[in-house]
């Protein structure tokens, strides 16, 4: 094509170059001259458009080679930083697996102590009554001499909100001390209490912890409630349900903050008398929570009417019947078979809310997460912890609630 273009050039100077011949008086040289310089200068603006254009196409190469190396070390800078989350994520399961290897050692440690315990307990049962019986009058005489001297701790365990991790509940456990500041291991307190009729006074001694601790964490515009254990037996006791009574009518103020916690077969079980004490409990506003529950089977209508708010479930029990489409579901109006990730909303339909308890490691709370549970509880959210010696001494019990509940003693 170029060469083309030349040819015309060279024909337009010849022409131009025969006209100055013919039709001007210049001379023949003069004529050819004339001719050469037209096609000289149409050659020159030829190749300067030419040049023109590869310079423009220049321009626009570098520009696109500019696009890349800045896209490519846009890259290099999302890779890096890829790179840093993989590292500290790869650290921190590191951690979190060399923690739950030592937490699973002390637990088969513990497991291993208490299958040994259970041995020479058994071995110990086959020799003859003389050798236990001591030993649980010991406890016996621990237990009644704690709560004779107002030795009853509270521990408290946080529940927190999903997936925030705001402390929104505490739970409170029972401790009781002897002299020397030992605890009083709650497996021994528990069976005796139950033997010796004294769980009722545990109760009281413990609500009237938890009411202080709550009226405390008032004062402080925290608003957290405390999750309060209650044995069926207290509630069934003739005795001292009316001291129980009376105390919480004297603090029905706390009752949005003070919840009743009762174990799930123990609430299916109840009595008559345990029935309607916990109808005059819910009269004054105050909630029941259960843990222990080990069915999603549950009668929505029959806890509303209740006045059960909260459900606690073992975490991996939880789940495995959230992912299992067959699993138990929750009895309710609705006429079909619930999904996993609908069991959550069917309950606040009855305002009642699950709580995922016993949770131990960060992998359960993501499979929590993804079925809408809003409220987690376990060691990977914070270990049952005493309160602080100076709360400890501000919320003891009233030597006249001693004195009274010793006389049941």
């Amino acid at each position: 094509m170029t060469f083309f273009l030349f040819l015309l050039y060279l024909g337009a100077g010849a022409g131009v170059g025969y006209g100055l011949f013919s039709f001007t008086t210049v001379g023949l040289p003069l004529a050819i001259a004339g001719g050469a310089v037209t096609s000289a200068i149409l050659g020159q603006i030829h190749i300067l458009a030419r040049a023109g254009a590869s310079s423009k196409r220049i321009d626009e190469r570098l520009d696109s080679i500019a696009r890349d190396v800045t896209e490519v070390k846009r890259a290099q800078k999302v890779t890096d930083a890829r790179v840093e989350v993989v590292e500290q994520t790869v650290k921190v399961e590191l951690t979190e697996r060399r923690d739950a290897l030592v937490n699973e050692m002390k637990q088969l440690e513990s497991l291993i102590g208490r299958l040994t315990d259970t041995f020479e307990s058994k071995l110990a049962q086959t020799t003859g009554a003389r050798q236990v019986s001591p030993i649980e009058d010991a406890v016996l005489r621990d237990v009644r001499d704690a709560l004779k001297d107002g030795r009853v701790d509270l521990h408290l365990q946080p529940i927190v909100s999903l997936p925030q991790r705001r402390v929104s509940f505490y739970e409170g456990f029972t401790r009781l001390r002897r002299p020397d500041g030992s605890l009083i291991l709650p497996a021994d307190f528990l069976d005796a209490g139950r033997r010796a009729n004294l769980m009722g006074i545990i109760d009281n001694l413990t609500l009237f912890r938890c009411v202080q601790i709550v009226r405390r964490l008032a004062e402080r515009d925290r608003r957290v409630g405390v999750f309060c254990n209650i044995a069926s037996a207290s509630l069934e006791d003739p005795a001292l349900f009316p001291i129980f009574f009376q105390f919480m009518t004297e603090n029905r103020d706390l009752s949005g903050a003070v919840i009743f916690e009762l174990r799930a077969d123990k609430f299916e079980q109840r009595s008559p008398t345990m029935r309607a004490n916990m109808e005059k409990l819910a009269g004054l506003g105050f909630r029941f929570s259960i843990d222990h529950a080990t069915t999603l089977a549950l009668d929505l209508s029959r806890l509303q009417g209740a006045g059960v708010r909260f459900v606690k479930m073992n975490g991996s029990q939880l789940i495995e019947q959230l992912r299992d489409p067959h699993g138990e579901r929750p009895m309710s109006n609705l006429n079909k078979q619930l999904e996993g990730a609908e069991v959550s909303a069917v309950l606040s339909r009855y305002g009642i809310t699950m709580i995922a308890e016993k949770i131990e490691d960060e992998a359960s709370v993501l499979e929590i997460l993804e079925y809408d549970i809003g409220y987690g509880q376990g060691h990977v959210f914070g270990a049952p912890r005493p309160i602080k010696a100076s709360l400890m001494e501000d919320t003891a019990p009233p030597k006249e609630l001693l004195d009274r509940l010793s006389n049941f003693g």
